[in-house]
């Protein structure tokens, strides 16, 4: 069994629940972190599931640890620490869905834009406010708040410093659903229970086609062939013909 220093992991057949357990910091991301979800992936990876990410106490996460930045310097920006990890969950094979309760700022609001979908509660926030402490929002803001939300909208948080609260983050299409403090967690596991009731090669392939980075019909089609070939397609095929007859 993996021991993890930062995290509370629980693990089933379809699916890995990972708690940010750092409450006392509000569980702001620091390297032992950092490693811990590099141990999750790697977990995920050899056996897919869905990964469904919440924090401890009253935050996702509130940020970066400043304490370990402040001492930083050019050869861990150029080796990419958060951006890393990030990027590797973003990648993952299986959707990952982040339940939001309270701040998601810094590197924290990065991890939520990390993953595939995200569930927030009524008080949470979202922001990147990184050009206050004189460095920029490196671990995947830049790339992905705009594809999540257009070119306008991230300009507004990372360089305005706006704080997207849940009804904003709403309108703007970078949550999914907004529910009650308290909530988000049972909400993302109601989403996760949905998904898990669709083909996995299915998922894999959609969220592969999906996540490709340019104009891609002929991939849609080769994508599409592997599918038809499945017999997960035509068993789900023939059950739904089954009860279009009965």
């Amino acid at each position: 069994m993996t021991e993890y220093q930062t995290l509370r992991v629980t693990t089933g057949d379809d699916r890995v629940v990972v708690e940010l357990h750092r409450p006392a910091q509000r569980n702001a991301i620091n390297a032992a972190m950092v490693a811990d979800l590099h141990a999750v992936c790697a977990l995920i990876e050899v056996e897919p599931r869905i990964l469904v990410l919440t924090g401890a106490g009253t935050d996702f996460a509130a940020g970066a640890d400043i304490a370990e930045l402040r001492g930083r310097g050019r050869d861990e920006a150029l080796a990419g620490i958060n951006r890393t990890v990030f990027d590797r969950i973003a990648a993952l094979p299986l959707p990952t869905i982040a339940a939001v309760e309270g701040n998601a700022l810094g590197g924290g609001a990065e991890l939520a834009y990390a993953c595939d979908l995200r569930v927030a509660g009524a008080c949470a926030r979202f922001g990147n406010p990184e050009p206050g402490l004189g460095i920029m929002a490196a671990a995947g803001a830049s790339y992905r708040l705009t594809d999540l939300v257009g070119k306008s909208v991230a300009k507004q948080v990372i360089l305005g410093g706006r704080i997207l609260d849940s009804a904003a983050a709403l309108r703007c299409g970078l949550v999914a659903d907004v529910v009650a403090d308290g909530e988000a967690l049972s909400t993302a596991s109601a989403l996760a229970d949905r998904i898990t009731r669709q083909a996995p090669l299915a998922l894999r392939l959609s969220k592969a086609v999906l996540d490709a980075e340019s104009a891609h019909p002929l991939i849609d089609d080769i994508a599409q062939a592997v599918l038809f070939e499945s017999t997960d397609k035509s068993d789900r095929m023939t059950r739904f013909l089954e009860r279009k007859t009965t």
